[in-house]
């Protein structure tokens, strides 16, 4: 048995999500499982690094199987991107050790979220980005960005999925705000996030930089442990996991 981690980008617009799910609706897992079934004759269970909801990209999505098989690496990532959709392509395998679990042995995750600022949306980049047309206060959003970065309780910041109980407590690392003419990036690298922290965060920021909340307004919403005192989750289409590091 060899275990074979892959590194993946992919489209969500297509997508209900990463995992797989019985109501027989399109995910990256399943297509992914689709082309294995096609080699191996049977199924083979693919574990991603974390789930994606619907309408999220992937640069640097990560996941592993595990399969008795001569196949290189080569070989299998040109098997994987000869039979996957366009919108789905594997970047690398690599041939890992039996103790590499593409969850679990995760230390760190990057994800990028993208803002159009401007008056009017785009037609092109609809499925890639979050259109705001407010004015935002950008240096006032990247004071209040500080206050969430180091390890705290993000109690405030995630949305209930039953999936996902327990400790609330995580590291940021990084959070970053980005301008780029009319478009704001948002980067964010932490040990682990909880149900729609991200969207949740940048929500928060985005009401932060346009009068919604008062300036000191991240450290209190912190402090609250109340996902009812942040402000509303941004739309899944600006959202890109970008890396995870091991």
């Amino acid at each position: 048995m060899r275990t074979f981690k892959l590194t993946l980008e992919y489209d969500g617009s297509g997508f209900n999500g990463w995992q797989l799910q019985s109501n027989a609706k399109r995910t990256v897992q399943g297509e992914l499982e689709a082309v294995l079934l096609k080699f191996f004759k049977r199924r083979v269970p693919v574990i991603g690094s974390g789930r994606t909801d619907a309408g999220v990209h992937a640069r640097g999505q990560v996941a592993h199987f595990r399969v008795d098989t001569l196949m290189s690496c080569d070989e299998i990532q040109r098997a994987f991107n000869y039979n996957l959709p366009q919108d789905v392509v594997v970047l690398r395998v690599e041939e890992e050790s039996l103790k590499f679990h593409a969850q679990l042995s995760a230390k760190r995750k990057t994800y990028s979220y993208h803002v159009l600022n401007r008056s009017f949306a785009s037609a092109l980049e609809r499925e890639r980005c979050c259109f705001f047309p407010r004015k935002l206060n950008i240096p006032l959003m990247r004071k209040e960005a500080r206050e969430f970065v180091g390890t705290k309780d993000f109690s405030s910041f995630a949305n209930v999925d039953p999936s996902h109980k327990g400790d609330a407590v995580r590291t940021l690392y990084r959070l970053d705000i980005k301008k780029h003419g009319n478009r704001i990036v948002f980067w964010i690298e932490a040990d682990g996030f909880l149900y729609k922290m991200v969207r949740n965060i940048v929500g928060t920021l985005l009401g932060v930089g346009s009068g919604r909340f008062p300036a000191g307004s991240a450290l209190k919403i912190l402090q609250a442990k109340d996902r009812r005192a942040a402000g509303v989750a941004v739309v899944p289409q600006g959202l890109f996991l970008e890396e995870v590091k091991y």
